[in-house]
């Protein structure tokens, strides 16, 4: 992305302070030729998905609102998967520990210690700047390794597809053969034993040229057409090795290309337990505290899998399937759900929205361990 097109960039600034909205607009003005406020909290909905913006600039003097405005855009806005974006926060002193945390999780992109307002007020452009250019990297149509490790697992898989179909090709002739020369032989030796029956020398001449020169030449070349199969199945074979042979080095790779499992609790103390059944078994492990730390982590990764817990503070997790399902680019995500014994009721809603199936805590090792592999790789 160019420098002209950064400064064309669509970016919005978001507060219910319109004195202050007006103010940082004047900042950005400078920069950028596409800069808008939002700051009525019944429109935020409608504001983001009227303007779609790259950048999102959250000025509300105090981060609290910040972070109730960014749920309620997840919770409401089924757009805002489908806008990349960045966001950045200004904050306050006694903030800065606070936001520097949310950012470290990744529920926001960047901070600025912007109230009361410094000297250096070239930070917040070259903030909004950072983030484009991190847009700007991350906007390709090119597979991630985990998208294209999945395809490539598919098509090692075609290997043992292959052979499982030749095997039962090459029987299928087999027993075609076998059976030809079984009714030639017993359609042969019931015209003998009819023949030696007869009496009269020409019936049993005739009967034995039958035999000799329509029968047996019916079954010759019966027996003869099964050749070409036989002959179109090694010449198969053989022109599949090199490919198979690509195949199985493919998979090899893919096999390097750990999946990525997405924990979604906010019990810290979930998270060390499924680390520790599913650590060194293969699969990448991102760890989110809540629903809304989930989504963040979705804009910018696609997980192979995703484990949800049923009860969290901002988004339960059924409210997280919901919305996972709703959106076209990341409905494809099997997701396993979480829960406690109390939880059935919202496990079968959950069922019903989307999820593939749930585990029940406290976690039993191998039942984990199963449903994962089993959802991953069949």
């Amino acid at each position: 992305m160019t420098s002209r097109d950064l400064t064309a960039a669509h970016i919005m600034i978001v507060t219910d302070n319109v004195t202050d909205a007006d103010l940082i607009k004047k900042h950005l003005d400078t920069e950028f030729c596409n800069v808008v406020t939002s700051t009525d909290p019944d429109k935020a909905v409608a504001d983001f998905e009227l303007h779609m913006p790259e950048v999102l600039v959250l000025a509300f003097n105090s981060l609290g609102k910040s972070e109730r405005y960014y749920l309620e855009l997840y919770r409401c806005s089924r757009k805002i998967h489908t806008q990349p974006h960045r966001t950045v926060v200004l904050c306050n002193k006694d903030e800065v520990k606070h936001v520097y945390n949310l950012c470290k999780k990744e529920l926001f992109d960047d901070y600025i210690l912007f109230w009361p307002m410094t000297y250096d007020t070239t930070r917040l452009p070259m903030s909004v700047y950072h983030a484009l250019r991190e847009l700007a990297v991350t906007k390709t149509d090119e597979p991630t390794a985990a998208e294209f490790a999945a395809q490539a697992r598919r098509l090692a898989e075609l290997e043992t597809m292959l052979e499982r179909q030749m095997v039962r090709g090459s029987q299928q002739i087999e027993a075609t053969s076998q059976a030809v020369t079984q009714a030639e032989q017993q359609i042969g030796a019931a015209l003998d034993g009819f023949s030696r029956q007869l009496v009269q020398d020409d019936l049993r001449t005739e009967i034995n040229r039958i035999k000799r020169d329509e029968v047996q030449r019916q079954f010759h070349a019966a027996s003869e057409s099964v050749k070409p199969l036989k002959q179109w199945a090694q010449e198969l074979r053989r022109e599949c090795t090199p490919h198979l042979k690509s195949a199985r080095a493919l998979g090899a790779m893919a096999g390097r290309v750990q999946p990525i499992v997405l924990v979604v609790d906010d019990d810290e103390f979930q998270h060390r337990i499924v680390g520790q059944i599913l650590e060194h078994k293969g699969y990448h492990l991102t760890f989110a505290g809540g629903g809304i730390e989930a989504l963040k982590i979705m804009r910018k990764t696609h997980p192979n899998l995703i484990l949800m817990d049923v009860m969290m503070p901002d988004m339960n997790g059924l409210e997280v399937v919901r919305y996972i399902k709703s959106a076209p680019q990341l409905a494809d995500i099997p997701i396993i759900m979480m829960t406690g014994k109390s939880d059935k009721n919202i496990v079968i809603e959950s069922l019903n929205a989307g999820a593939i199936s749930f585990v029940v805590k406290p976690f039993d090792r191998d039942t984990l361990l199963s449903k994962v592999v089993q959802t991953l790789y069949y």
